[in-house]
C-alpha cells in the first residue's frame, strides 16, 4: 500500500525494507541520515540547518543573533530567530516531516543477522549512525510526525518515540525493548523511551522485555481507533496524520522551530549545575529547577516576541483575520 499524499509544505522520511521488517541495517540508517540532512539543507545557499544544541547557554548567542540581524549583520543563527531570515534560508524545504515505513512492521530495530556478521568497526559505526539519526530527528527545525503503522521494537521503539508527535493505531501496534531477553539490553533505545515515558515505565520495559500496546503509553502516543481490517486501519491512521500535519503547517515554521528548541532545552533545567551565559558551569537555584526554567523561558518569550511572525500573529488576532506568516515555506 503506497503512502498517501501529504499536505503542502510536508514531506516523508521513509524506511523502505518491509521484507526485512524495516530493520535498521547500515543501509537503512545511512538512508535515514541522508533524507534528514536533505530535508534540512537550503537549496539556495547549501547550508545545513539544524537546531543548535539543547543547552541553556546557547540563548545569549541567539539573543545576539537577533540584534545582529536587526543591525543588518546576520550571522549563523539569524535564520532561527528571524521569520524573514527563516523564510529565505528554508525556502523550498518542508516545514513538517512525517517518518513512515512500508509493510506491517514500523521498525524491528537493528538487523541482528547483519549485526552478528559485521566486524567490530562496522558494529561501532552502526550504533554511532543510529545515535546520529536520532539526534537529527530531535534537532530538525521541521517538526517530525511519527506514522507508527506497526510494531516498534528495540531501536524501532527508540525511533518512534524520538519523533516529536508519534501517532499509532490502537489495534495491534506494540512497543517493545526486547534486548534483555537476547543478552543485549536495549541501553541505547531506552534513552529516548525514558525521556518520553519516565524512568519507572522505561526501566520496566528494559528489564522485562514485555510488550506495551500503543494505548498503554498514555498521551505520549496519539492513538487512533477504527477499521476492521488492516487497510481500513491504515486509512484511519493516515487520516489522523493528515489532520495533525494540516494543523502544523498552518503555524509559523520559524516560531515552531524556536518553540521546539526552547521546550527541550528548558526541560534540562533541574536546579542542579547548568551552563551559565558565558559557557562556564554555574550553580542553579536549587530545588526542582522551576525558578531557573521559568526565568530562562521568560527570556525566550522576549526573543519570540521580536520575531516578525509574532507581530503578525498578534496583529491578526486583534484584527480578527487569518495570519500570513512570512516564514511559510513554498514547495
Amino acid at each position: 500500500m503506497s503512502l498517501p499524499a501529504l499536505p503542502r509544505r510536508a514531506a516523508y522520511i521513509t524506511l523502505n525494507a518491509p521484507q526485512r521488517r524495516n530493520a535498521l541495517s547500515l543501509a537503512e540508517l545511512r538512508s535515514l541520515r541522508d533524507q534528514l540532512i536533505k530535508a534540512n539543507t537550503s537549496p539556495t545557499t547549501g547550508r545545513v540547518l539544524f537546531l543548535p544544541p539543547f543547552k541553556p547557554s546557547v540563548l545569549p548567542t541567539l539573543e545576539q543573533s537577533h540584534a545582529n540581524f536587526v543591525d543588518g549583520k546576520p550571522d549563523d543563527h539569524s535564520w532561527l530567530v528571524s521569520a524573514r531570515a527563516f523564510a529565505r534560508e528554508r525556502e523550498g524545504l518542508p516545514s513538517v516531516l512525517v517518518l513512515a515505513s512500508h509493510g506491517p512492521v514500523f521498525c524491528s530495530g537493528h538487523d541482528l543477522r547483519e549485526l552478528r556478521a559485521l566486524p567490530p568497526a562496522q558494529i561501532a559505526e552502526t550504533f554511532r549512525l543510529c545515535a546520529e539519526v536520532m539526534s537529527l530527528i530531535r534537532r530538525s527545525p521541521a517538526l517530525v510526525v511519527g506514522r507508527i503503522s506497526g510494531h516498534a521494537i528495540a531501536a524501532g521503539c527508540q525511533l518512534a518515540l524520538t519523533t516529536d508527535l508519534p501517532i499509532a493505531h490502537g489495534d495491534g501496534v506494540q512497543f517493545r525493548l526486547p534486548g534483555a531477553g537476547l543478552g543485549l539490553p536495549c541501553s541505547s533505545p531506552v534513552t529516548a523511551v525514558s525521556r518520553r515515558l519516565g524512568n519507572a515505565r522505561a526501566f520496566r520495559m528494559l528489564a522485562t522485555a514485555e510488550d506495551v500496546p500503543a494505548a498503554g503509553l498514555g498521551d505520549v502516543v496519539r492513538v487512533v481507533h477504527g477499521g476492521e481490517d488492516q487497510e481500513s486501519r491504515l486509512r484511519a491512521l493516515d487520516g489522523e496524520v493528515e489532520r495533525t500535519v494540516e494543523r502544523l503547517v498552518g503555524m509559523s515554521p520559524q516560531q515552531s522551530a524556536m518553540g521546539k528548541w526552547a521546550f527541550w532545552t528548558q526541560s534540562s533545567l533541574t536546579g542542579r549545575a547548568f551552563d551559565g551565559p558565558d559557557g562556564v558551569e554555574v550553580e542553579g537555584k536549587g530545588g526542582d529547577g522551576y525558578q531557573d526554567a521559568v526565568e530562562w523561558a521568560g527570556r525566550v518569550m522576549a526573543l519570540h516576541a521580536k520575531s516578525e511572525d509574532a507581530r503578525e500573529g498578534m496583529d491578526s488576532f486583534l484584527e480578527k483575520r487569518e495570519a500570513v506568516w512570512c516564514g511559510s515555506v513554498k514547495l
